[in-house]
Formats: C-alpha cells, sequence, structure tokens
C-alpha cells in the first residue's frame, strides 16, 4: 500500500486537521464560506484529477475520455434541471473565470460595461479599476442610494442611457437586498446591452427558491459553485440558447484548457444534492436565520447596511461603536466568529481598514443552527466588538462557541 499523507507530509496533515477542528469548533460567518458534503468532498479528490480533457463532451483532444464525457453531461444535466436553464457550461475554474469569459464572449477592449461599484457592494470583475476588467474596459459603475442603501435603478438607468454599455452587470458580493432582475432587463433592452446576472453568492438561494430566478431574464447568468450552493470551489455559465455557442468558444478554448475533472463530478454530486427537496428547506432557512441574526444585531445597538438583509448577509457599519471593521473581525475570530472585514457604501475608510464587517448564515444553517442561535451569535457578536481589546472575554466566549458548536457538527468534517 503506497503512504499515507501523514506518512509523505506530516506537516501537511497537521495543518489540514488543524483547519478541520477550526471549521467544526467556530461559528463560519463568511458569507462566501460553506461546508461541503462528505460525497462533494469525495469526488473533489478523487482520481479525476490525473486525466486531462481538453474540449468538450464528444470532442475531445484527448482520449480515454469514457468516463469523463458521462460525468460532464451529468453535472450539465443536472444544473439546467436545478436551474431551469436552457444551456449550462460548468468547466470555469471559478466565478472570476467565468466573468471574463462573457467579456471575451460580447466585447472588446475599450467597450463600455456597467456594474455595481466595488465600494457598494459590487465585485472586482463587474468592471473595477484594480481588476483587469476595469483596465481593458471602460467602466461605469452605477451606487446605491445614501438614505438607504439600495441600488438607485434610476441611476442605473440614467447612467445606461448615458454610457450605452454593452454589459450590464446586475449582482455583488456585500449587497444584502434582493436583485430587481426583470429592472435590469428593461434597462438592458433600452440601450441594446448584454444583460448579465452574477449570482455567485445567492445560486442556492435562487435554485432553493428563495431568491428570484434570473435564469431566461438575463442573458447570461454566471455563478460560482460553492458558497450557498454547497458544492466545490468551482463556476458556471448559464445562457440563452443563442449565446451557448459564444460561451463555451470563450471558456475553451478561449480562456482555459483542460476542465478540472475532479471539480466537474463534485459539482454534478451537489447539484443532485440540491436538486433534493430538503435543499429548499435549508435555502429558506438561510434567509430566515439572516433574517433573525440581523434583527437580534439591530435590538443589540448596532447599524446595518440598508437597515436588514432579505438573503443571506448582512453588513454591519461599525462607525457608531468606534471600531474599526479590521479591528471587530479580528477580535470576533479570537472570540470564535469567523467573519470578514469589508467596506460598507459612502465608507470614509480604506478599504484595507474599512468601517464594517460582513457576516452570512450559509455555514451555520448547514450545521442545523435556527433562530435561536441566531440570537446566540448577535449577543456574541456584540460582546466581542465591545471587548475587541480584552483577549480574557473574547477567550471566554470562544468557550461557549465551542460548546455550542458541538451540538451543531458540521457536514463533511469528521471532528467534532
Amino acid at each position: 500500500m503506497e503512504p499515507s499523507l501523514s506518512t509523505v507530509d506530516p506537516e501537511i496533515a497537521r495543518l489540514i486537521h488543524e483547519e478541520e477542528r477550526r471549521e467544526a469548533r467556530t461559528i463560519r460567518l463568511i458569507p462566501s464560506e460553506n461546508y461541503a458534503s462528505r460525497a462533494v468532498l469525495e469526488a473533489s479528490g478523487s482520481v479525476l484529477t490525473n486525466k486531462y480533457s481538453e474540449g468538450y463532451a464528444h470532442k475531445r483532444y484527448y482520449e480515454g475520455q469514457q468516463s469523463i464525457d458521462a460525468i460532464e453531461e451529468l453535472a450539465i444535466e443536472r444544473i439546467k434541471r436545478l436551474f431551469g436553464a436552457a444551456h449550462a457550461n460548468v468547466q470555469p475554474y471559478s466565478g472570476s473565470p467565468a466573468n471574463l469569459a462573457v467579456y471575451l464572449a460580447f466585447a472588446k477592449p475599450g467597450d463600455v460595461v456597467m456594474g455595481l461599484g466595488l465600494p457598494a457592494g459590487g465585485h472586482l470583475t463587474h468592471g473595477w479599476g484594480v481588476s483587469i476588467t476595469g483596465k481593458y474596459f471602460k467602466s461605469v459603475a452605477y451606487g446605491v442610494r445614501k438614505d438607504d442603501h439600495r441600488v438607485d435603478l434610476d441611476e442605473v438607468r440614467a447612467l445606461a442611457k448615458e454610457h450605452r454599455p454593452r454589459l450590464l452587470f446586475c449582482g455583488g458580493t456585500a449587497y444584502p437586498r434582493t436583485w430587481d432582475f426583470p429592472a435590469f432587463r428593461s434597462i438592458a433592452d433600452e440601450v441594446g446591452a448584454i444583460l448579465v446576472a452574477d449570482i455567485a453568492h445567492i445560486a442556492g438561494l435562487v435554485a432553493g427558491g428563495a431568491h428570484p430566478s434570473p435564469v431566461g431574464i438575463a442573458d447570461v447568468v454566471t455563478s460560482t459553485t460553492h458558497k450557498t450552493l454547497r458544492g466545490p470551489r468551482g463556476g458556471m455559465i448559464m445562457a440563452k440558447p443563442e449565446h451557448a455557442a459564444a460561451i463555451d468558444k470563450a471558456v475553451f478554448p478561449g480562456l482555459q484548457g483542460g476542465p478540472h475533472n475532479h471539480t466537474t463530478a463534485a459539482i454534478a454530486v451537489a447539484a443532485q444534492e440540491a436538486l433534493q427537496p430538503s435543499f429548499k428547506d435549508y435555502a429558506r432557512q438561510i434567509v430566515a436565520n439572516s433574517k433573525a441574526l440581523a434583527a437580534a444585531l439591530i435590538e443589540r445597538g448596532f447599524t446595518l447596511v440598508s437597515g436588514g438583509t432579505d438573503n443571506h448577509m448582512a453588513l454591519l457599519d461599525l462607525t457608531p461603536q468606534g471600531v474599526p471593521g479590521k479591528v471587530a473581525a479580528r477580535a470576533m475570530d479570537r472570540a470564535g466568529l469567523v467573519a470578514n472585514y469589508n467596506s460598507v457604501p459612502f465608507d470614509t475608510r480604506k478599504p484595507f481598514d474599512p468601517s464594517g464587517v460582513r457576516i452570512g448564515t450559509p455555514a451555520v444553517t448547514s450545521c442545523g443552527m435556527k433562530e435561536p442561535e441566531m440570537v446566540l451569535i448577535a449577543e456574541w457578536t456584540k460582546r466581542a466588538v465591545d471587548a475587541h481589546a480584552d483577549e480574557a472575554v473574547l477567550a471566554k466566549i470562544a468557550g461557549e462557541v465551542a460548546e455550542v458548536t458541538a451540538r451543531f457538527p458540521p457536514p463533511g468534517i469528521p471532528v467534532g
């Protein structure tokens, strides 16, 4: 028998086990993180990582694809069924490459693109200046209103009419409200833009019926396959039939070589899990937990961007507390509450030292936590922020967190 990981590389084995314990014994509140099931992890770590498969099913540049073709076809069929999509491509390596494929398919360098600005909750790949999408294309960012922090559709329409974008993105990475896809469709039609819905964060909510779907409304829908969907770290693109060929050509050979077959298999497994009736319950509970957590935080004096949430995340503005977001997030981490510091709309602080903390409920919901636990999390958050420099208090909270997480073991992890 071949030696195990712990024999070949005990240092890496130790660090993996350390991460298992950390993920099992902390409250994981980063909205883009979740727990993949044991089945998804098994597919991700399979011998499929050995196989090269440039091309698409039955049109490969390498032989020996009998199993690979069947796996990719299963992943595509399940994603199409899950989302009601006409066409799906599951080869993008992650969400950012999926978005880059859209640019390659429909735009030329210098074309105008529009997306939600990064400080307002958008994503780097929607045209922000530090991204290749903001360097190779003329980017026009829309924002949110100052009074309620919601997307200003009047501004979107006015900017679109003025700048006539080739691509119009809707979707974000720190936007806690529902996206009005039909309204964006109307604006795109007025100016002749390709409408792209990036649902990386909310794909699981869309699949589970807990958020409206853009499929059939947007020309193209991009997404990661992890986050609320609970799959592997990968990407996918869904498109209307008339755009299928352009998307496929952009992914391969436009941007990528061989797909990651182990990831494709894990996407198929995750889609199969999401097709089960229980996944709808899970998606609804994510939102219920998010709303309960937001309400409990507001009761404890926190200010939430937009005043609450409609989806899986909330964004805390800690300006009234006088505690920078980075300081708060790091204190929370020492207390066993894993979140990330984040800019808030109209932030006066720099992005690497912002005013906010972003939290979400996908991972804790995967552990079986419900509304009562959200109240506990809100109370721990307040105590951790208030005592951000008191290590004794933070250690006490971490102990309390560990006691609760022991009652809610996460999927896919063999340690408690």
